[in-house]
């Protein structure tokens, strides 16, 4: 816990009754114990993130399957400006942490960032409403657009602009708020109480379990409504449950504890960085207390903690080492020195993340894709939705995250004594494993679904494979089952080991790994469709998916996979957690 990390008491009622992480209210004032926080502040972050996944997934499922059918795109080019676009929804929480952390603090960087996003989603919802700013549909011109030589009708360039224009808005919006909801929720808890710190233990499980709930509904009664019903309807709903969730949020402001925002972390660790490299040649103390540092009633002023000086990266120390010159840029503090190197030591774990990230962006293209070719009928009368397989990876993260917190905790923690069970890198590692496991399983359906197409002589996207849609289920409900491991298991680790005062830095390393996932993706894609295509042969993804050969492309994804496994495995043997770091010292 982070109370290893710094040199104050734990546990107690004591300092007044007022908590002792350095919390606020929004005044800026000390906060009572007693008052707020905990979980009563926290269901109304976890009810927002209900009602905001719902509205982001809302839109994100079924984006593939829009830009397939209306803005009439290409499998590669559809799926690769999903991802793109799924990358920078995931990156620019960097901008929105530095935002968070160095000048406005979490709230009120939340509170705009919500007010842009809205306005995204509202104009993605007139966008889709207006037929002026869509392609006419074949139906409308009475062609029959799946017909040889017939091409459906192009958008033009500012219908394409206006729709990607809204999607990017909504885009900026997002990194104001995916960063600093979930660390907000967590500052809710004084992890220098006992009891506190025990509840903490359990936050990021039920916020995961929050994001999927709302994520469910958005996989099943919206991407019904986007299918059947409409796409105004089925835009206006998530944009009306983004608008609730941040009357929920807002509905919360006098619960919640506010963490003062320390200034630029980028600055701080640039100084570091400089002074270190400037210095170079200076000799350490053998005295670790020689190096430079402020007193702790400097730090107990500013709400934070004074960090002890710790033996990894010691190469960075010489930035504290006094040498007659103390300009920012030439002699930094020993704190912030173990801030940066803090931050320096999850990059390795950052990088390792990625290619698992990759995976989650095949959920909502190729996996969706493939439902589109295979028999969806639920009867006379209905057909499923090929979005709609995505509830399963839901549905199954649901389960296991309940029978996970509830159950394998604790038999784990009688063998380990781990309070989590098992240590967040091992939990990241099942998760990596099962990611492998994913991936062979979607080769082996998909080359069994390659085989009843050709069977029945079916060799293009016009008829229906005599195959049924849940053929794909294994796939998605086991990428859930992955989830509940590695996606819960990353964004606690990359908040618990990041130092108190860039928290929401740490956080946006959660949502990088996502965004990165997503870019590469849209370069293996391109590169591998590319690849294979040289030379006349056929490459392995064509719009005709019953001429590709997705079940190479999974394949090649699960070495990928297998070998990042084992560079994830070097990584977590020499890793050294923040509270053992300090324990060394």
């Amino acid at each position: 816990m982070a109370t290893s990390a710094t040199e104050c008491e734990s546990g107690g009622e004591g300092n007044n009754g007022y908590t002792k992480n350095g919390s606020v209210d929004l005044r800026g004032n000390p906060v009572l114990r007693s008052k707020g926080g905990r979980w009563t502040a926290c269901s109304f972050i976890v009810g927002y993130e209900v009602f905001e996944r719902m509205a982001y997934y809302g839109i994100a499922t079924n984006l593939v399957l829009y830009l397939t059918r209306k803005l009439h795109e290409g499998t590669v080019v559809s799926a690769n400006n999903v991802t793109n676009w799924a990358g920078t929804v995931w990156m620019t929480p960097i901008l929105g942490a530095y935002v968070a952390d160095a000048h406005l603090g979490r709230y009120w960087t939340f509170v705009i960032s919500s007010v842009i996003y809205f306005l995204g989603m509202s104009l993605l919802t007139l966008v889709v409403s207006l037929p002026s700013l869509r392609p006419p549909s074949c139906k409308s011109l009475h062609i029959d657009c799946s017909a040889p030589g017939v091409e459906a009708p192009q958008a033009s360039t500012f219908q394409i602009g206006i729709f990607y224009f809204a999607l990017y808005v909504l885009a900026i919006g997002t990194g104001g708020t995916k960063p600093n909801i979930s660390t907000m929720g967590a500052d809710q808890f004084d992890e220098t109480d006992l009891s506190e710190g025990k509840q903490k233990l359990s936050f990021f499980n039920w916020w995961m379990f929050s994001i999927f709930l709302g994520t469910l509904f958005a996989n099943t009664a919206i991407v019904y409504i986007q299918d059947n019903v409409g796409w105004t309807l089925g835009y206006a709903l998530p944009t009306l449950g983004l608008l609730v969730s941040i009357a929920v949020f807002m509905a919360g402001t006098p619960f919640y504890r506010h963490k003062v925002p320390a200034g630029s972390p980028f600055t701080r660790m640039a100084r570091v960085l400089v002074a270190a490299a400037r210095k170079w040649d200076a000799k350490q103390p053998d005295d670790p207390k020689d190096l430079h540092e402020l007193d702790t009633s400097y730090y107990a002023a500013k709400g934070l903690f004074r960090i002890k000086p710790t033996p990894s990266l010691r190469v960075l120390d010489k930035a504290a080492v006094k040498n007659g010159v103390d300009t920012p840029w030439m002699l930094c503090t020993v704190t912030q020195v173990e801030e940066t190197k803090q931050m320096i030591r999850m990059v390795p774990i950052l990088i390792a993340t990625v290619i698992p990230s990759t995976m989650l962006a095949q959920v909502h293209t190729l996996f969706i894709k493939q439902g589109t070719t295979l028999d969806r009928s639920m009867g006379p009368n209905f057909e499923i939705p090929p979005a709609s397989l995505v509830a399963f990876v839901t549905i199954s993260m649901l389960i296991c995250i309940v029978i996970y917190d509830r159950f394998i905790v604790a038999i784990l923690r009688r063998y380990t004594g781990d309070p989590r069970g098992i240590s967040l890198l091992q939990r990241m590692a099942v998760g990596l494993i099962l990611h492998i496991i994913i991936m062979m399983v979607a080769s082996l359906i998909e080359r069994e679904r390659l085989r009843v197409a050709r069977k029945h002589g079916i060799f293009d996207n016009n008829n229906t494979i005599p195959l049924t849609i849940f053929i794909l289920l294994p796939q998605f409900a086991l990428m859930g089952i992955a989830d509940s491991f590695l996606e819960v298991a990353k964004i606690e680790f990359f908040y618990d080991q990041a130092p108190d005062s860039m928290k929401s830095l740490g956080a946006s390393y959660y949502t990088s790994s996502l965004g990165l996932g997503n870019f590469l993706s849209t370069f293996i894609l391109s590169t591998v469709s590319d690849f294979t295509g040289r030379h006349g042969r056929k490459s392995w993804i064509l719009n005709n998916l019953n001429a590709s050969h997705l079940d190479y492309y999974y394949a090649f994804f699960a070495v990928l996979n297998l070998i990042n496994l084992f560079f994830f495995l070097i990584l977590a043997k020499f890793y050294v957690y923040k509270n053992e770091a300090l324990q060394q010292s």
